[in-house]
């Protein structure tokens, strides 16, 4: 009967064992399986650790590429600035250029009718001069109409050599005057020579006056056409820092979103090694009763 009830609890003992040893292998089965769960687990850290320090490397980068636009933005405002400048001082000749011009063309229309009235002034002197030519012809008729006399009459010689006298004081008198009358026609002449003189040398002035006008004009077109390129290329600038920005928002949301993983991964980590820590205690406590 003893060894019957040895035998007995020997059998239940070997059952029990065995029970024990089944769930030793499901144990060590999930434990397994855990651990497996965890090596995937740690394979996923590695490559979120190596994908974080690959976005890491690449928004280094986009940072290296953001502040050489932003310089390249400052330095295409300091060169909009100076062009902006350098387009005021060009509008700034031109106008004082054109208020030069206006001048000019005044200067000219006041040159113009200085020679319109030196003009006039020429034709009443040629007119006096026909007249007083026309005089000297009736004086010098008159002259041989008294030499006619004269040969006629003998009694009034005297009389006639008087008048003949006064005659030639009137003739001299007469030709004097247009001696006069022709040395200031002369004058007159030099003084409308030296006044087309200057009318076409101011002609000529407005002429390169308006030739360096429509220099500046191109300048001043070719100016604007570099300030609307430069305008288009800042505004492209910019919109290439707005989009470089929108990316690092994404990309700085995008590692947000990573270290939020990253530290449920690690919690989950540090719950599975409690768990592994608890099972390989239990583990130890069970071979030791099984021991």
């Amino acid at each position: 009967s003893i060894i019957r009830r040895q035998r007995q609890e020997l059998k239940l003992l070997i059952a029990e064992l065995k029970d024990r040893d089944k769930e030793l292998n499901d144990m060590v089965a999930v434990h397994e399986r855990h651990i497996q769960a965890w090596e995937d687990d740690r394979q996923k850290i590695l490559t979120l650790a190596e994908r974080c320090s690959l976005l890491t490397s690449e928004l280094n980068e986009r940072n290296a590429i953001i502040k050489s636009l932003t310089k390249k933005l400052k330095l295409l405002e300091s060169q909009h600035n100076d062009s902006k400048i350098t387009l005021e001082n060009t509008q700034q000749k031109f106008k004082e250029l054109t208020q030069k011009v206006s001048d000019s063309s005044v200067h000219c229309q006041a040159l113009e009718e200085k020679n319109q009235s030196l003009h006039c002034s020429i034709l009443e002197l040629s007119a006096k001069t026909g007249q007083l030519q026309a005089r000297e012809q009736e004086l010098l008729t008159m002259l041989q109409l008294k030499d006619k006399a004269l040969i006629e009459t003998t009694d009034q010689i005297t009389e006639v050599t008087s008048k003949f006298k006064t005659l030639e004081g009137a003739l001299r008198a007469a030709k004097l005057e247009e001696f006069s009358r022709n040395r200031e026609q002369q004058d007159l002449k030099l003084t409308l020579n030296d006044v087309v003189f200057q009318v076409n040398k101011m002609k000529d002035v407005l002429s390169e006056k308006m030739k360096e006008s429509s220099k500046h004009q191109e300048e001043i077109s070719h100016l604007k056409q570099e300030n609307g390129c430069l305008r288009s290329e800042l505004i492209l600038a910019v919109e290439e820092a707005q989009r470089k920005d929108q990316l690092y928002q994404f990309a700085k949301s995008k590692q947000v979103r990573i270290e939020k993983e990253l530290s449920s991964l690690r919690q989950v980590c540090v719950k599975q090694q409690r768990d592994l820590h608890f099972l390989h205690v239990n583990l130890d406590s069970s071979q030791d009763s099984r021991q």
